[in-house]
């Protein structure tokens, strides 16, 4: 089963409160953006935001230059579905990360959770490519991955666990940590996971 195939088996097993990662207010995601300047004309880009929560918030807040990039169009489907009307104003892209897939530019690239499932080097260098082409000058860079302490494993595939400033080092010299945040995260079944958001500012094009 490749990448693609095990996510779409995955969204149409179970639904949004039977995966691990839901949340139903992304706080600190949230709260980083608007440290980072978040408004009306910001345009955002949700890694793998297919079945997050985040692109509600920001569309209650009056943003509609928001684009959601996710694996799966099941995922893709039921945020579209669940955001009604709203949607057609958004932009959907159904790629893998580590594909070939094209943006205008953004002024905030949020990711929780997609980049520490890049457990192959070449991944992760077209995940930054990407990013580079992706994300405007001076623009802001938020990714959330499992905390040292992490999970190793998380819905039957391998994962990358990070510390703020290893994740800095595989981002590289264009991108400032400007601050990070270790979390606690609460499954819907009760578990605890531990997650580290960390802040980047673009300083280099």
């Amino acid at each position: 089963m490749d990448r693609k195939q095990h996510w779409e088996h995955v969204f149409a097993a179970k639904g949004e409160h039977d995966v691990s990662w839901f949340e139903a207010l992304p706080a600190i995601s949230l709260r980083m953006m608007e440290a980072a300047g978040l408004g009306p004309e910001t345009c955002v880009l949700d890694v793998g935001g297919g079945d997050s929560r985040v692109v509600d918030a920001l569309v209650s807040r009056g943003l509609d230059c928001i684009a959601v990039l996710d694996i799966s169009h099941t995922a893709l489907d039921r945020a579209k579905a669940r955001l009604g009307n709203a949607a057609s104003a958004l932009m959907w892209i159904e790629a893998d990360i580590a594909s070939a897939w094209a943006l205008k530019p953004m002024d905030i690239w949020h990711d929780r959770a997609v980049f520490h499932f890049l457990t192959d080097a070449g991944d992760r260098d077209r995940y930054r490519q990407h990013l580079k082409s992706t994300l405007k000058p001076a623009g802001t860079v938020i990714v959330a991955t499992f905390a040292p302490d992490g999970p190793k494993t998380c819905s039957g595939l391998p994962v990358m666990r990070y510390s703020a400033e290893a994740l800095s080092q595989e981002l590289g010299d264009d991108f400032a940590l400007v601050e990070t945040v270790p979390h606690i995260h609460l499954t819907p079944w009760g578990t605890s996971q531990s997650f580290q958001y960390s802040r980047f500012t673009r300083t280099r094009n």
